[in-house]
């Protein structure tokens, strides 16, 4: 790690969570590509599901919807006790 890079990491370890978070996703919105960590495989899925958002071909669902519709199915599915 560079010794701006160290810095920097220090800096930031200094602000509130809130404050890191939000400055995390801000770094993270300036990446042009995938962390190198992840699989290439990962990495084209990645690309290819945020092309089709980004070309409003698919359409995200909110995690409370996701998490609901999961708990309706969920509830369906329970045996009834007769």
């Amino acid at each position: 790690m560079s010794q701006a890079v160290a810095e920097l990491l220090n800096a930031a370890l200094a602000l509130s969570e809130s404050e890191r978070a939000e400055l995390a996703e801000l770094l993270a919105a300036t990446l042009t590509s995938p962390p190198s960590s992840l699989h290439p495989a990962w990495a084209a899925e990645l690309r290819r599901r945020a092309d089709q958002i980004d070309s409003g071909q698919v359409k995200p669902i909110p995690l409370d919807e996701v998490r609901r519709q999961v708990q309706a199915q969920l509830d369906a599915a329970e045996p009834t006790n007769g």
